[in-house]
Order: C-alpha cells, then structure tokens, then sequence
C-alpha cells in the first residue's frame, strides 16, 4: 500500500489493530501507537490507566504555556467491530479512492489526520495557544469512563476540536441531538400456560404495552425519536413469562425536551397493576446545540477551508451522539465532524475517501493555528 499513498500505508497500520471498546488489548495497543508517534518530539504525553475493564486514555500537550486558554482535539480509539472483522467481512484494502477498513470512517482516520497536524504545529510551534490531545476508549459505548475527562478538558479550553467523521459530501458538524438510555424490567406472575393460564401474568405482555407506548413518544416535528432494539423474556414455552426486559435508546433536540422526554419515560405506570416495573438510565449525552460561539468556530473554518482550496458546510443537527455533546453542553464552541470523509460507519462496508485525507489534515492544522 506504500506504494499507493504512503498516509495509507501509515493508516492502515491502525487499521490492522482491531480495537472494539471491550478488547482492552487492542484499545490500549491503538494507545501504544500515539505515544509511539510523538516520541522525539516536544510533545508531553500524559496516560491515564482505564477503569472498569476499559481501556486506558492518552493526552497529548504542545505549545506555548502562556496562560490562555488551550485549542483541544478529541478522538475515540474504540470501534464497534468485533476482533476478526479485518480477517473475515472487512479486509483492510484500497478500492480505487477507497480504503477500506474496520473503523477507518469511525473514526480513526480522522484521529490519524488530526494527529498529524497536532504533530506539524507542534513541530513548527505556529500554536497561538497552548494545545490539547485527548484519545479516548469508550465513546462508542456513551463514554461512561471518560465524560469527567473530556469535561474537565472541555472547561479549560477556548474550542474543542472533534475528529467523528465527516457527513455527507464532507460537512461538519455544529449541532447534535441528546441520547438517552433507559434499561426496563418488569416482573409478572409465572404459571402453567395450559393448566393455570389465568393464574398467570405475563411479563412479556407488559413489556409490549410498555414499548408501544414508548414508541408512540416519537415526535418528529420536535425532533424526538424513541426506540426499543433489545429485548428479551419468559422462561419456557409452556410458562406465562415471569421476567421481560428492554433497552430505550431517546434522542431529542433540546435540553429542555431532554428533561421532559427522561421524566415520561422514568414514570410510566405498569398497564397491568399485577406486574411489576422497573426503570434505570437517563440523559446520557445532552443536546449539543447551534450557538453563536459554536457558529463563530464555524466561520473561522469555512474560511481556513477556502484558503486550502475547498468550500466548508455544515451539516443540520445529527441524531448521532459523540463527546462534542459534552463539550457543547458546557457552552464551549464546538466543531465536529471534522474527521475523514466517506461512508458506512458501523457496516461491513465502512470506508474513507483517501482523497480527503490532505484537506481535513490542512483543516485542522489551520485551526489549530487560527483559533
């Protein structure tokens, strides 16, 4: 692949590391490779030991220490493909324009550009403000070990730079819908399903008024959208089921629609008095919304952007979370979806436009110098 583009022949080292969120080896591997590229260099490099089974976090620092506020990117180093995607259904490979490969879209292309240009400011010490790396391991799982870090990262910083992928035609991102996470358990009645049936209460039966009515909370002109994916239940074939479970995943607009949607779906009432229920989870990324800072950041791109040689948009607000959601919640300008263009996150056909790697790498070392 050297042969072809020598930033592929380098991304598709990271490529070939398969890192799922709960394979600490390979998450902590993609760590062992970011330190390893920025040995030599006046950058300080700082590794916090993972929590609960997760993997380890790395920061990154450069530039002057002159008491401003810092310019932070942010990159994750989990993926969502199993160990043996790469082997199997997602070979890393190039296809014309095309590098495919586990988690090149999502996202670490985009983590590999960025820190490229991290290291050429770096090197050149063009920063205006002191500079910030924070790698991650769990965003795709809602970022349950890390949300303090990327806070306290958030808090310190004038801008926060995200390397999620880019959208569609590569937009970036200034806006985000809040996630919510809810875990329902409802405990019926068991009985003979054909000797004591009325005995029975069954617990499925109530976990499927519950997730018709969850569902019905789906407003699309408020931008709400509730979903129920995972679900399970009953004991035999022949015994009214005495347990049923199921997972909500919320998304919605506003902080306030956020609030309301999480008090709905914590207390609803069982449609069966005789079954029991029972509600855990919350807001689990709030909304990340469109403000005049986050525009501002906006513009200070579009404009690096046509300096290198390409016209910059924005995408409207994406139901998808990322730790931008964090960042953004704390009223620090924001800019995501500043990663690699392509298509496919999450798919066995997940890929990144190699064409796009120059400008996005150009992009974020503007920043990096501008901001």
């Amino acid at each position: 692949m050297s042969s072809i583009d020598p930033s592929v022949s380098a991304l598709s080292v990271w490529l070939a590391l398969e890192s799922p969120t709960h394979h600490t080896p390979g998450v902590n591997g993609m760590m062992d490779l970011v330190a390893h590229e920025v040995e030599g260099l006046p950058i300080a490099v700082e590794r916090i030991p993972g929590r609960n089974g997760l993997g380890d976090s790395l920061i990154l620092r450069s530039g002057l220490d002159n008491g401003e506020a810092s310019v932070a990117v942010m990159s994750h180093l989990d993926t969502v493909h199993p160990v043996g995607t790469s082997a199997r259904d997602l070979p890393v490979r190039v296809e014309g324009d095309r590098l495919y490969g586990p988690g090149v879209y999502d996202m670490k292309g985009g983590a590999w550009l960025a820190l490229q240009a991290f290291k050429e400011v770096a090197l050149s010490g063009t920063a205006k403000r002191p500079m910030v790396f924070l790698f991650t391991p769990d965003e795709e799982i809602g970022s349950p070990t890390t949300r303090g870090l990327i806070e306290q990262i958030g808090r310190a910083s004038a801008a926060v730079l995200v390397t999620e992928p880019a959208r569609e035609g590569g937009k970036i991102v200034t806006a985000r819908k809040g996630v919510g996470r809810f875990e329902v358990k409802l405990e019926g009645r068991p009985a003979h399903s054909g000797s004591r049936h009325a005995d029975g209460r069954s617990a499925i039966r109530e976990a499927a008024h519950q997730i018709l009515a969850i569902e019905g909370m789906t407003d699309y002109a408020r931008g709400i959208t509730t979903s129920v994916a995972l679900m399970g239940g009953g004991t035999a074939a022949n015994v009214i089921p005495q347990h049923a479970w199921f997972s909500v995943d919320l998304r919605v607009a506003s902080l306030a629609d956020g609030i309301e949607m999480e008090s709905r779906v914590l207390n609803l009432k069982a449609h069966d008095p005789d079954v029991a229920i029972k509600i855990s989870g919350g807001m689990n990324r709030p909304p990340y919304e469109k403000s005049t800072a986050v525009a501002g950041l906006f513009e200070t791109a579009r404009t690096i952007a046509a300096g290198i040689g390409f016209s910059l948009e924005d995408c409207p607000m994406t139901g998808g979370g990322s730790d931008g959601n964090f960042t953004a919640a704390l009223g620090v300008p924001t800019l995501d979806g500043l990663g690699i263009d392509g298509e496919g996150a999450h798919t066995l056909s997940e890929y990144a436009l190699i064409s796009s790697i120059a400008p996005r790498r150009a992009l974020i070392k503007g920043l990096l110098e501008t901001v």
